[in-house]
């Protein structure tokens, strides 16, 4: 009798142990994904800056600004990792554009309120870098545990789901980053 009890308490205590395991790899999913959302709301609060510095000594270059203003509301409606990824590349392939319009501008690279927005900008592509690799770390730790015996019996039984990774195209920022070198 005894025996059957410390059986059963050393079972339940290793549920326990699992669950609280997979809600703290949840918690920690999420929480990375909220560092994901700080950068990409800081980068999408640069832009519209970023756009009217240029605008200023590009006034018949609308259409490019257009596909950026554009990229940027897609950007900020886009919901969960997948549909995140595929709206931040679009809009870095319209950044690249306004930098290639800038290029063509030398007057414009001498202004320093222009300077300055494309070192934040730079500065924000490499903590939403970070934020995607922190990310994406804490989703593989959870989808690992979630997949492997014996945790992947209590995830069916209490139903975690695996979530998404965060990823990015070939020709984003990420892998090609804008030029930001005046």
């Amino acid at each position: 009798m005894i025996i059957l009890l410390v059986v059963l308490v050393a079972i339940v205590g290793w549920v326990v142990l699992a669950y609280n395991g997979l809600v703290s790899l949840v918690n920690r999913t999420k929480e990375a994904w909220a560092d994901i959302d700080v950068q990409l709301k800081r980068r999408y609060d640069l832009i519209p800056n970023l756009v009217e510095a240029v605008k200023g000594y590009a006034t018949h270059e609308s259409g490019v600004f257009e596909k950026v203003t554009e990229a940027r509301a897609k950007a900020l409606s886009a919901q969960g990792p997948a549909e995140k990824g595929a709206a931040e590349n679009t809009l870095s392939g319209a950044l690249k554009s306004v930098f290639a319009v800038a290029e063509a501008y030398p007057q414009l690279r001498a202004v320093e309120s222009f300077t300055n927005l494309q070192t934040e900008l730079s500065d924000t592509e490499n903590k939403i870098q970070a934020a995607r690799r922190f990310y994406n770390g804490n989703v593989r730790d959870l989808n690992i545990k979630i997949e492997t015996v014996p945790t992947n019996i209590i995830a069916g039984m209490f139903k975690f789901a695996k979530q998404e990774f965060f990823q990015l195209e070939e020709g984003s920022v990420e892998k090609n980053p804008v030029q930001i070198k005046f």
